[in-house]
Formats: C-alpha cells, sequence, structure tokens
C-alpha cells in the first residue's frame, strides 16, 4: 500500500493587528497569547507538525517580531536555566521547534486580506499542496485537525477546507459554503461566499480556519481584485478554484474555540487548563468551589423581597 504524501508545508497568515484584544495586543501579536502555558502560535505549528509539515510560513506584520523570537533559540536563557538546575525547563524550550522543521518569514506589505496573505506564500509553497492555518481557531481534537484533513486529500487529491455548522444568526462572521450532501462529513462544494447575511447564506455550514489548498490557488489568487471590506478575499479565490477542479468541504471532529474573540479565549483557557497534567485537578477543585460559592450568593433584589410584608388585600365593599 503507498504511503500517503506528506503536506510538507504550513502557512500561517499572522499579520493581523488583533484589535479585539486591544491593548493586550498593542505591542504584542495577538497570536502570542497564552492558552495556559503556550501561545496560540505555538499550538498552531504542533498541529502542522503532526499532520506531517517540515516547512513552516509565517506571513507577518508590523510588530510580530515576538512570533520569530519564540521559535529561536535563546542560549543565554537555556544557560541560565541549566546554571538553576532546571533542565526540565530547558527541554521544554527546546520542544518548541524540532530540529527538522524549517521557519521561513516573510512580511505583507500591507493589511490587504487573507487571501493576499495567502499569496505572498507563493515564493516559499511552489508547487505543491499546502496547508494554511488560522492560530485564532483553537481546535482541541484526538487526531489534529491538519491530520484529518490530509487523510481526506489522500482520498479526494483535492483541496479540503476545514467547516462546521455554526448558528443561522452568525453567518455574516465566515465564510459558508452550499455542499452537495448537506449530511455527509465529506462532500464537494457547491459555493462559497464571504460572510453572507443570515437570510442571504446558502446554508449554515462555515469555513473555520484550517485549509488544505492546491498550488493552483495561487493564480486565481492573483486575477482577483478586491472583494468584502476592500481585501483579497480567500473565499473568492476558492470560488474561481472550483470552476476548475473539485473543492470538498470537511466536517472535522473536535472542539473548536474562537480565540479571536475574548469570550472563546477565556472558554479555551478553562478547559486546556481543566485537561493539563499538572494543574489540572487543583484548577478543577477550584471551580467547583467558586461554583459552590456563585451558587450560593443571593440573586440581586432577593433579600430586600423576603423581608417586604406582604401587601394587606383591600377589604371589599
Amino acid at each position: 500500500m503507498a504511503k500517503r504524501p506528506l503536506i510538507e508545508t504550513a502557512v500561517f497568515p499572522v499579520a493581523g493587528r488583533g484589535t479585539r484584544f486591544l491593548p493586550a495586543t498593542k505591542a504584542s501579536p495577538k497570536e502570542m497569547l497564552p492558552v495556559v502555558d503556550k501561545p496560540l502560535i505555538q499550538y498552531a505549528v504542533e498541529e502542522a507538525l503532526a499532520a506531517g509539515a517540515r516547512r513552516l510560513v509565517f506571513i507577518t506584520g508590523a510588530s510580530k517580531r515576538a512570533i520569530e523570537d519564540h521559535f529561536d533559540s535563546d542560549q543565554e536563557l537555556e544557560k541560565l536555566l541549566e546554571s538553576q538546575g532546571k533542565s526540565d525547563l530547558v527541554q521544554q524550550l527546546h520542544s518548541v521547534l524540532p530540529s527538522y522543521a524549517t521557519c521561513i518569514y516573510i512580511r505583507q506589505p500591507a493589511p490587504l486580506g487573507l487571501g493576499h496573505a495567502v499569496l505572498c506564500a507563493r515564493p516559499a509553497v511552489g508547487n505543491e499542496p499546502f496547508f494554511v492555518h488560522l492560530a485564532d481557531d483553537l481546535i482541541d481534537a484526538d487526531v489534529p485537525c491538519l491530520e484529518q484533513m490530509a487523510q481526506v486529500y489522500d482520498a479526494k487529491r483535492a483541496s479540503v477546507i476545514g467547516c462546521e455548522v455554526v448558528p443561522r444568526s452568525e453567518t455574516d462572521k465566515y465564510g459558508i459554503v452550499e455542499v452537495e450532501g448537506k449530511d455527509a462529513t465529506t462532500s464537494r462544494v457547491r459555493s462559497i461566499v464571504e460572510k453572507p447575511k443570515p437570510a442571504d447564506a446558502p446554508s449554515n455550514l462555515a469555513v473555520v480556519g484550517r485549509y488544505l489548498l492546491a498550488p493552483s490557488i495561487f493564480q486565481h489568487l492573483e486575477q482577483i481584485g478586491k472583494g468584502a471590506g476592500g481585501e483579497i478575499q480567500l473565499t473568492d479565490g476558492i470560488a474561481r478554484l472550483m470552476r476548475e477542479e473539485a473543492v470538498y468541504a470537511y466536517k472535522f471532529e473536535g472542539k473548536r474555540y474562537d480565540c479571536g474573540s475574548k469570550l472563546g479565549y477565556l472558554q479555551a483557557t478553562v478547559a486546556y487548563a481543566l485537561s493539563h497534567e499538572q494543574l489540572g485537578r487543583p484548577f478543577r477543585s477550584h471551580l467547583l468551589e467558586l461554583a459552590g460559592s456563585l451558587r450560593r450568593q443571593k440573586a440581586p433584589g432577593a433579600a430586600t423581597a423576603r423581608k417586604r410584608k406582604p401587601t394587606r388585600a383591600r377589604r371589599a365593599g
């Protein structure tokens, strides 16, 4: 049986400014926000490496130097930790990026959209299929999401986009696809549209930050103009690609956390803390204690209502 060909390149568009997290992201990339003890971008890289990627391409912008520093070695810090007998921490630093992985950093000259960011990666990707991973979407899965999609690519030999069902009221936050088999896990895409209003959306099946794209996407991204928001939309490039070859929507297995929002980020932090090897048990105890305290708290106005004497009914007549 032939071995599945590896998808060797993963592209990480990290040029966004993270305005929803200001002022925390004023001088630090949103991708460096930690979930427990690792930044979002490290979770993204680990998922790509687990799926077989070896070439990591970061499309960066202003104030993103911290990402480069994170994946670089720090000999001074390592020597300091060694001198303090903290060899376990040194091993953790070494595990941030395996020796077999290569990092490439490409500056996006202007904030022209996700499609433009992907197009910037063309010199590093070459003529081979590649992953696109948006670190905002943190997916907790037994089998890494990109690995699941690579298995679909192996079967279909065509581009694959990661999708999940969202409330119809939220279709204007996502790229939305219409597929041939509504209930199928993997189905060919009929149409794709960027952030449609709920009344106009062809479905509520949304694209959520994971792509495995054929290299032919680049020629379509070169030819399209600015779309929604005055940006070059990856969705528009995929729509053009579909005219010439198949694109499949894949409903991945796993729990997604929208870490581009404050609520989603907090939910991810709690979930990952609960599953942490060292922190899980004491953190769970803390949450149970906190939950009990909240239940015991009196609802606003409840005490006043109990103290208030019942109104005496007026006598008839």
